[in-house]
């Protein structure tokens, strides 16, 4: 099993430190690793922060995830705002959420050259998208199948609609039943 990124082994105040900073861009790696030096001293002194090449690859990551995580939100808040939900719409872009998700997490495990990536994690992390994949396969099957009832059912009451607003116009125009019947079954294409 491989080892924790020098990053997940600092204390907790530095690895936020290192996060937030790491988050905000505010400092170029080299200035970062100088701030660390003067803000954590004892840390510095015996050889415990992390290296530049540490605070690249875990900068690489963190902005991977905060980025797909910006995404997902403001998808979310889109949806929200302007989706109707008669088709389950919001349900719709959740699972392409969790679809982009899980892109992300196989993306990850198959970054195989990392020399601080654990092997057992990487298992673990390929089995919970495999399960997660198939629970998002049948999700994704009953939303289409939901969204299917929704589209007949609606068209069976806009042809309903408009079967009564024919009747009722043919009648004002003096319309015989033959020719009502006609408009229903050839225009309209209800056949009852």
């Amino acid at each position: 099993m491989g080892r924790k990124s020098s990053i997940d082994r600092m204390t907790p105040d530095v690895k936020a430190y290192i996060q937030a900073m790491l988050a905000t861009g505010s400092q170029t790696l080299d200035e970062l690793i100088a701030d660390l030096q003067e803000r954590f001293p004892v840390e510095a002194s015996n050889g415990d922060l992390p290296s530049r090449s540490a605070l690249h690859r875990y900068g690489s990551k963190l902005d991977r995830r905060l980025n797909a995580i910006r995404a997902s939100t403001e998808a979310a808040r889109l949806i929200r705002q302007h989706a109707g939900d008669d088709e389950d719409a919001r349900s719709e872009a959740l699972v392409a959420m969790v679809q982009t998700e899980l892109f992300d997490a196989i993306l990850l495990l198959q970054e195989a050259d990392d020399p601080e990536a654990d092997p057992g994690e990487r298992v673990t992390l390929l089995s919970k998208a495999a399960k997660n994949i198939a629970t998002l396969t049948r999700s994704s099957i009953n939303l289409k199948q939901f969204q299917a009832k929704v589209a007949a059912e609606a068209r069976e009451a806009l042809l309903v609609e408009q079967k009564g607003n024919l009747e009722k116009i043919a009648k004002q125009q003096g319309m015989s039943q033959e020719q009502v019947d006609f408009w229903i079954k050839d225009f309209l294409g209800v056949r009852s």
